[in-house]
């Protein structure tokens, strides 16, 4: 029956073995067909139109057949498409613009750029006109992307994201009164720095909950991920990051001589890891409502494995550890 199902689309009355029974009964056992439509509980109509084609084609015939017209007199000639792909390209011009100037309707040309991916020009480099060739490291471990994200600490019974505002203060107010901390008069919850450590060609992820960004933190991480990393048999050769001040310190050159690792800055943006850290946010720090911030900081490995082990990764097409070249047993 499961295979029966994936033959016939969603919205059919009938299933192939269905049609083929109600045709039977009007081809082979001369049945009415009205009779035999209300039988099966569809139109005169449908059951006439089976068993026509049971007479012409047999069994065979009680398949779906594809629903694309033989032909698309409409369809928007592959030269007017070439034509607007490189407008796009070579000039940056808008569906109003490339209308204007080839016409065509604007709404053509912006179904021509949607189906192409070049809708956004963003998507396109701005001193070649060519599309966005988006670097890659060859192999794991050959560069490894860290920074570090704030979250606000969750009080007791929940924060204003899922309870309101009115529930978050108060919330808050009953946190500060049992912890005792304070920023002036306002309670204050405290932050969950994230350190993560997101390696360039597999997109692994390791992430650790810290108090802080010190440089000594940032340290300490990054040793435990070179660690981690080794033990799934990739030995890490470059380390990349922002103009953070960890990462400027003299403490995290000397920590990167140490391990063998090159460090490079990239003052204004580390997209990897920055799309991570929207990841991590969207499955993670605001996924769901937690009572409390230690409930949320008990579900991060949990998420973090999910995200490794079993979450397709978009860029690559499957998860994260399929590109590593680790021992067996790791992937599970």
């Amino acid at each position: 029956m499961q295979q029966e199902a994936l033959g016939s689309h969603a919205n059919a009355a009938l299933t192939p073995r269905a049609r083929l029974r109600l045709a039977r009964l009007i081809v082979e056992d001369r049945w009415p067909a009205t009779v035999a439509a209300e039988m099966f509980m569809v139109s005169p109509i449908t059951a006439r139109k089976w068993a026509a084609r049971f007479r012409a084609e047999g069994a065979a015939g009680m398949t779906d057949r594809p629903g694309r017209p033989r032909s698309m007199p409409s369809k928007t000639p592959a030269r007017t498409v070439k034509q607007i792909v490189r407008l796009r390209w070579r000039r940056r011009l808008g569906s109003a613009q490339i209308s204007e100037e080839l016409g065509v309707p604007a709404s053509t040309v912006h179904a021509v750029l949607v189906r192409c991916r070049i809708s956004r020009l963003s998507h396109i480099d701005r001193v070649t006109g060519e599309p966005i060739r988006r670097y890659e490291h060859d192999h794991p471990g050959s560069l490894l992307h860290v920074d570090v994200t704030k979250f606000g600490n969750i009080p007791d019974r929940g924060g204003w994201r899922y309870v309101g505002k009115q529930q978050g203060d108060r919330n808050r107010e009953t946190t500060a009164k049992r912890t005792g901390k304070r920023r002036g008069y306002e309670p204050n919850v405290g932050t969950a720095f994230l350190h993560a450590v997101v390696d360039d060609h597999s997109r692994v992820a390791y992430v650790e909950i810290c108090t802080d960004e010190k440089a000594v933190t940032a340290i300490g991480v990054l040793e435990r991920a070179v660690a981690w990393f080794a033990d799934r048999g990739v030995t890490v050769e470059r380390v990349l990051s922002d103009n953070g001040s960890a990462y400027k310190s003299f403490a995290w050159r000397d920590a990167c001589a140490g391990l063998g690792i090159t460090h490079k800055r990239r003052p204004k943006t580390n997209g990897k890891i920055e799309r991570f850290h929207r990841t991590l946010a969207d499955g993670w720090a605001y996924a769901r409502f937690y009572r409390s911030d230690s409930e949320r900081r008990e579900a991060l490995p949990g998420w973090v494995h999910f995200y490794n082990h079993h979450r397709r990764h978009s860029a690559i097409g499957a998860p994260p550890p399929t590109r590593l070249n680790n021992l067996p047993g790791h992937h599970s």
